[in-house]
């Protein structure tokens, strides 16, 4: 394995696509350095928090550079029953990518072997995938948790809800925190990224024990990154004893498309009777996107304009 010489210095985030080995291998990767530390920020996440809310991140971008259209999407539903809670993250085909946990501020002591405790974070459960490609119906994939360390969760149910067998990295890697020490932040995110290598039919056993043993005998792709390895570099030297490999690269970011528009219209779903009990009350509205934590107000005299075209539920209010 090569080493590299300077940082990547924290360019813009991308993710890889293409095939390799003669098109036996689907890749797919990503650095998510920049995303992943915003995603921190944002929810104030603790280490055990970000790096679980990382890695599903991450997944999540792979999953949909596999979308074909520009409005197709991705979201990854992890169920799990450990302190952190549900963890959701939702991905588009351009590149956008936004999440949370539902207990980001949750602190665990490092695990047996001296690492940040993200199976104990997650716990066990269950995993949905739920691709909205266009179709009437979106597509909604399930598996079991079988670690709770999401790299082995994806690989799993690739295997046996999609019946793709694969190899699933996925990392975030933290430094000390070096800016003002007042804002109670002791970490910092130093490199995120991953990659999810998939054989197609007609793969060769031979193939497969020759991606097993280099993908084994690699360091982990954090440490490459922040060696100063580019996505391309690990991807490269996982198929030097493989074959020719072909990837486009386009960009990925952490974006929430939340809008007061589309707040007033989830609004206006709730009906006239649950609209006209607020407006009783007097009290407006406020509401906070999960994703982004934007908040929304909205005055009594706004909800009264926002009933007048919600749907009629047979309820009237005075």
């Amino acid at each position: 394995m090569e080493i590299y010489d300077g940082r990547n210095n924290r360019g813009e985030d991308y993710a890889l696509c293409g095939v390799g080995a003669d098109g036996y291998v689907r890749i797919l990767a990503a650095e998510t350095t920049n995303l992943v530390a915003e995603a921190s920020d944002i929810h104030r996440a603790s280490d055990v928090a970000t790096a679980a809310l990382g890695r599903a991140l991450t997944a999540t971008v792979l999953f949909a550079k596999q979308l074909k259209n520009k409005k197709d999407s991705v979201t990854i539903q992890i169920k799990g029953r450990g302190p952190l809670g549900d963890i959701v993250t939702v991905a588009n085909f351009g590149g956008d990518v936004k999440g949370y946990v539902v207990n980001p501020d949750v602190e665990l002591p490092l695990n047996s072997v001296g690492k940040i405790d993200v199976g104990g974070g997650v716990g066990r459960g269950y995993m949905n995938v739920i691709k909205n490609m266009g179709m009437k119906e979106p597509y909604v994939g399930y598996s079991e948790l079988v670690s709770g360390e999401i790299a082995e969760d994806i690989s799993y149910y690739l295997s046996q809800s999609e019946q793709i067998p694969s190899v699933v990295a996925l990392g975030v890697r933290f430094v000390p925190y070096e800016g003002d020490k007042s804002e109670g932040k002791p970490f910092t995110v130093d490199r995120a990224g991953g990659y999810i290598l998939q054989l197609m039919p007609g793969a060769s056993e031979e193939l497969i024990s020759k991606l097993e043993e280099v993908v084994v005998n690699m360091p982990s792709v954090t440490t490459l990154l922040s060696a100063g390895a580019t996505m391309e570099n690990i991807i490269e030297d996982i198929f030097k004893p493989l074959g020719r490999f072909f990837v486009t690269k386009s960009e990925c970011r952490y974006h929430c498309s939340c809008s007061r528009d589309r707040t007033e219209n989830a609004l206006r779903l709730l009906g006239k009777d649950e609209l006209g009990i607020m407006i009783e009350e007097g009290n407006g509205a406020e509401l906070k996107c999960d994703f982004c934590k934007k908040t929304y107000n909205f005055t009594n005299e706004d909800l009264v304009e926002i009933r007048k075209t919600a749907k009629d539920s047979g309820v009237k209010f005075k």
